[in-house]
């Protein structure tokens, strides 16, 4: 089929997947049911064409969660408005003592993330972190609310080089049930956030897809046809893509939709057999013991000694703790010290363990490789 380079994807992507084009069912092909002998040819594919284009090496990065307040209603979501949760967000200093401490553990590469609320994370709260961050971390990457281009222009001035945002589910009918509050019901203006990043000057973009909320399958065609798009369209940036699984959070969302370990597998292969030069993340939502195994086939990126709640790593903020429910504050007689997490992390080792582990099978963990420094970038 034609594509229209000059439309964004939302407004092309029902033609896309309706009319796939020979790529796009090329890769639907590598999702179809197979034999295990047919999954580790494909296995052996991924790890000869991952070495081909990003050697032994694994670039390591970690979360820093600066707030957890939202005004979404996600049902799948630990930090939804609804749901009665210890909440803070953490001051730019408070930031910088989490920053400093994940330095101390070898980072260079960090990813800030937040909820989706103006009040408590503007752009110009997110500016002042990034430019309190610039000197001690070269790599800053955001997971924040969306926002139009000439938004995003000031953060990356100030040094932000990263932009990571999930679609949550490219299904368009389980987007409109799962999303019932908030800004984030619009399911077009999310699906173009990455163009809008591109055009505000990012040099990595990331996307996903959160894998539980609708058919696997279905979702990865979706993810592939968002690929090819932005390869396309953002061809300046370098691409990222993620494959979260549902994980437990407050709220108690059960997912419809399971997505085992073996079809994790083979849609890990099929990605870097179809996109050989794009990054592949892998998150320590997956269990230790599978995040071993898939070291090695084609994962580029992994996260290690993750805490998915602001002030996870030293404490920040825990005397700023008040509780929520459906947007308000309430008395809490809760005496907890640590702000509610988005969800569970399946693999709790330390980046030390994860380090060793990674060199023990024969990779190389990369705490930096990027300095603004090449560029002349501002100080």
């Amino acid at each position: 089929m034609h594509l229209n380079l000059r439309m964004s994807f939302s407004a092309q992507i029902d033609s896309i997947l309706d009319n796939p084009s020979s790529e796009l069912t090329g890769f639907r092909r590598l999702l179809e049911p197979c034999s295990d002998r047919a999954l580790e040819e494909m296995a052996c594919r991924s790890v000869v064409l991952t070495r081909r284009h990003f050697g032994r090496t694994m670039r390591m990065f970690a979360p820093l969660y600066l707030s957890n307040e939202c005004i979404n209603n996600c049902a799948y979501c630990g930090f939804s408005r609804d749901n009665a949760i210890m909440r803070v967000t953490l001051e730019v200093e408070q930031m910088a003592v989490e920053a400093r401490h994940l330095a101390q553990e070898g980072f260079r590469n960090v990813l800030l993330v937040a909820g989706e609320h103006p009040k408590f994370v503007s752009g110009g709260y997110m500016e002042q972190c990034i430019r309190r961050l610039f000197r001690e971390i070269p790599s800053i990457s955001l997971e924040v609310a969306p926002m139009e281009a000439e938004e995003y222009r000031p953060l990356v001035e100030a040094g932000a080089e990263g932009l990571v945002v999930y679609q949550e589910t490219y299904d368009r009918e389980a987007y409109r049930e799962l999303h019932t509050a908030g800004p984030k019901k619009d399911y077009d203006w999310r699906l173009d956030t990455a163009e809008r990043g591109y055009e505000a000057g990012f040099r990595r973009l990331g996307i996903g897809v959160l894998f539980g909320l609708s058919e696997w399958r279905r979702e990865a065609v979706a993810l592939a046809a968002h690929l090819f798009h932005l390869q396309r369209v953002c061809w300046k940036s370098q691409l990222t893509v993620s494959m979260p699984r549902l994980r437990p959070a407050a709220g108690s969302f059960e997912p419809k939709h399971p997505f085992k370990d073996r079809e994790f597998t083979q849609l890990l292969c099929a990605l870097r057999i179809t996109f050989p030069q794009v990054g592949i993340v892998l998150s320590t939502r997956e269990p230790a013991p599978l995040r071993d195994a898939l070291s090695t086939l084609g994962v580029t990126m992994m996260s290690a000694g993750s805490h998915t709640e602001p002030g996870g790593y030293t404490g920040q903020g825990a005397d700023q703790l008040h509780e929520t429910l459906r947007g308000r504050k309430v008395e809490s007689s809760c005496s907890a010290t640590t702000a509610t997490e988005q969800f569970s992390i399946g693999d709790e080792r330390s980046s030390f363990e994860v380090a060793s582990m990674l060199r023990a099978r024969g990779l190389e963990p990369v705490w930096k490789d990027w300095d603004a420094a090449i560029l002349g970038s501002p100080a």
